[in-house]
């Protein structure tokens, strides 16, 4: 089963925090860390920095990252199995 399934099932969050989402676990490494600048994000996903500001918002929000000092974390709730 995809590790997308339960982002893709969830009508609660928007749009933009899925998309940012699968950004992050494409550039995520072992540990399922990723560091990526919001500028950079923003710039490859073309769009504002407000906007994936608020789409960490939202990730954090419902429980699919947590924000660490310097990197993004997957919680341990949705790693893949």
């Amino acid at each position: 089963m995809s590790y997308f399934s339960t982002i893709y099932s969830d009508n609660s969050l928007p749009v933009r925090a899925k998309t940012v989402y699968m950004y992050l676990r494409d550039r995520s490494d072992k540990e399922r860390k990723c560091w990526p600048g919001i500028n950079t994000i923003a710039a490859e996903l073309n769009c504002s920095r407000s906007t994936v500001k608020r789409a960490l918002h939202d990730l954090e929000k419902h429980g699919y990252i947590r924000r660490l000092p310097h990197f993004f974390s997957f919680c341990k709730s949705y790693r893949k199995r």
